[in-house]
């Protein structure tokens, strides 16, 4: 049966790409939402809420990483990239803006359901329950474990997606070191080399939210050779 659970936004100036992708994810159960530049989607979610956007880094005018970094100002909706191939310098950059997930072109749309879906899973579930709150101190920060919400004073602090499942998954393993594969197989990626590398430039945006020196950690800590640990107050 269909599911209409999750509304995605494509934003891609080809046409023909924006058309293809479209169809593709109505047949597997999502309701999209199309837009042809960055100009367009601002407009479109000035009105409307979305699960995911996939959004091409390639565009005229207004290019992807440019709006993902306006789009991190102001929401958490996950961000999957679009990137043309061998472009890893626009990877990197993607990252460091805040995308959750980037996918090379040309790519097989069976792969970017399969990345949509991982993303889509990754979203931490928000606790209802309030009686017992579990709150992690660091420093002027403060987290809420069963909220997955981060506070600075009365400023609710923006967490990508990744960033979320990141302090998800360092606030139960408090004081231990988890490698970078084990992140990356926890992140529901496909191991390699660059999928670490990808984990790190995460972590170094998670530090400039936690940190005040995010270049001499105190809080999210590399364990050399064993990979990074989480050490709250």
């Amino acid at each position: 049966m269909i599911n209409f659970s999750a509304h995605l936004l494509i934003v891609d100036d080809d046409e023909r790409i924006r058309m293809l992708l479209q169809k593709f994810l109505i047949r597997h159960g999502f309701l999209v939402t199309a837009a042809r530049d960055a100009a367009h989607a601002r407009r479109i979610l000035a009105g409307l809420d979305f699960d995911l956007i996939v959004l091409d880094v390639m565009m005229p005018g207004e290019d992807g990483l440019s709006l993902c970094r306006a789009l991190r100002e102001m929401q958490t909706t996950p961000i999957l990239l679009l990137t043309a191939k061998g472009e890893t310098n626009n990877r990197v950059e993607g990252l460091e803006a805040g995308a959750d997930d980037y996918l090379s072109k040309p790519f097989e749309p069976k792969e970017l359901l399969l990345r949509i879906n991982a993303i889509l899973r990754r979203v931490p579930d928000v606790a209802v329950d309030q009686a017992t709150p579990k709150i992690l101190t660091l420093g002027s920060i403060r987290y809420d474990m069963e909220r997955g919400e981060m506070w600075q004073g009365a400023e609710l602090i923006r967490l990508t997606t990744t960033e979320m499942q990141l302090m998800k998954l360092f606030s139960s393993k408090r004081g231990e070191a988890i490698s970078r594969a084990q992140l990356v197989e926890d992140l529901g990626r496909d191991r390699g080399q660059a999928q670490e590398r990808a984990v790190d430039v995460q972590i170094t945006r998670l530090r400039r939210k936690i940190e005040e020196n995010s270049k001499q950690p105190r809080y999210l800590q590399t364990v050399r050779g064993a990979g990074y640990m989480l050490m709250p107050d």
